[in-house]
């Protein structure tokens, strides 16, 4: 009897949240995607023990800020996860870089030019970033210089329209919680088939097929019963 995993893999490409190495390695899936509290649990596991030791020796005798040791950090774990999945590992922007563009194309040329320097080139990275006015002309900047983008914090079709205008790599429609806000709004909960969050995602993903854009669409945030 085939698994829900194995029935998923001969849909779709499984992508693992998570930073949680032994899953990764135990479950094979083709991509990671990580955001900072799913980095800050994975530091928390002894398997990186040595790379945080590592890290905050070289800060403090560097002088580095919380914030570079934090960014080497975040890499290391990227770059261990690269080292588990055939596809691409998602970093995300500091999420309070999301309403400022120029801060962000430069966040995401730094954690590039840190995986290129762990022996990572860029076609094995995603540069994670919200799907804000910002976030979104960022992308746009980002994608020209060849650094692809995920663009995640996305709840509607417009944001979808202007990601693919910028030439984003890929999308991370929230499935659950646009189900969840409707679920609130309206006071009751919704069927497979109504579920508010699948059918946006399903729009968005005919309507990119319907018109040609080549914008990967990855539905993120799923709730399960």
């Amino acid at each position: 009897m085939t698994s829900a995993l194995d029935q998923l893999r001969n849909m779709t490409t499984v992508v693992a949240d998570t930073g949680d190495v032994d899953s990764v390695r135990a479950l094979k899936p083709v991509d990671c995607t990580t955001n900072p509290s799913i980095l800050l649990k994975a530091l928390q596991n002894p398997a990186f023990a040595d790379l945080v030791g590592q890290e905050v020796s070289k800060g403090k005798a560097q002088r580095l800020s919380a914030l570079q040791v934090a960014d080497a950090l975040t890499v290391g774990v990227g770059a261990a996860l690269a080292a588990l999945v055939p596809g691409r590992v998602s970093t995300e922007v500091d999420a309070n870089l999301s309403f400022d563009m120029e801060a962000s194309v430069a966040k995401g040329r730094a954690l590039i030019a840190a995986y290129q320097a762990q022996g990572l080139g860029r076609d094995r990275i995603l540069i994670k970033l919200a799907s804000t006015w910002e976030g979104i002309r960022a992308a746009e900047v980002l994608e020209a210089e060849g650094i692809n983008c995920n663009l995640t914090l996305l709840f509607s079709s417009a944001q979808a329209q202007a990601c693919a205008e910028a030439g984003a790599y890929l999308i991370s429609p929230f499935v659950g919680r646009i189900t969840d806000w409707y679920a609130k709004a309206q006071g009751r909960s919704f069927a497979p088939e109504e579920d508010p969050g699948v059918l946006s995602v399903q729009s968005i993903y005919r309507d990119y097929k319907a018109r040609g854009i080549k914008t990967v669409v990855m539905g993120a945030s799923f709730r399960t019963t």
